[in-house]
């Protein structure tokens, strides 16, 4: 299960940095980034390749803690509960 969870994250997250690169970098010349006032000495295929990377990081961080938040107590502490454990007023478990 949890690898199925990690691939609803990963490939949304691959997708979304391909578009995240393309927006910014049509508007973004990588030879004239700078950091703390001194040029980026990386070729334009390197400021890509991290950018790219930085995008899939900060999205799929994103995507974990939307996933994280999504879990109930119960699953979230892989605890067996029985129906007297749930909260009566849960969607979720409301039959």
């Amino acid at each position: 299960m949890w690898m199925q969870r990690l691939m609803w994250i990963a490939w949304p997250a691959f997708l979304m940095a391909g578009v995240m690169e393309m927006v910014v970098f049509a508007f973004v010349d990588p030879e004239a980034l700078q950091w703390f006032d001194q040029p980026v000495n990386l070729s334009r295929e390197g400021v890509y390749t991290v950018a790219f990377f930085l995008f899939w990081l900060v999205i799929t961080i994103s995507g974990a803690l939307t996933t994280l938040l999504s879990f109930s107590p119960f699953e979230f502490n892989h605890r067996e509960s029985s129906e007297t454990d749930r909260p009566a007023d849960n969607p979720k478990y409301v039959s």
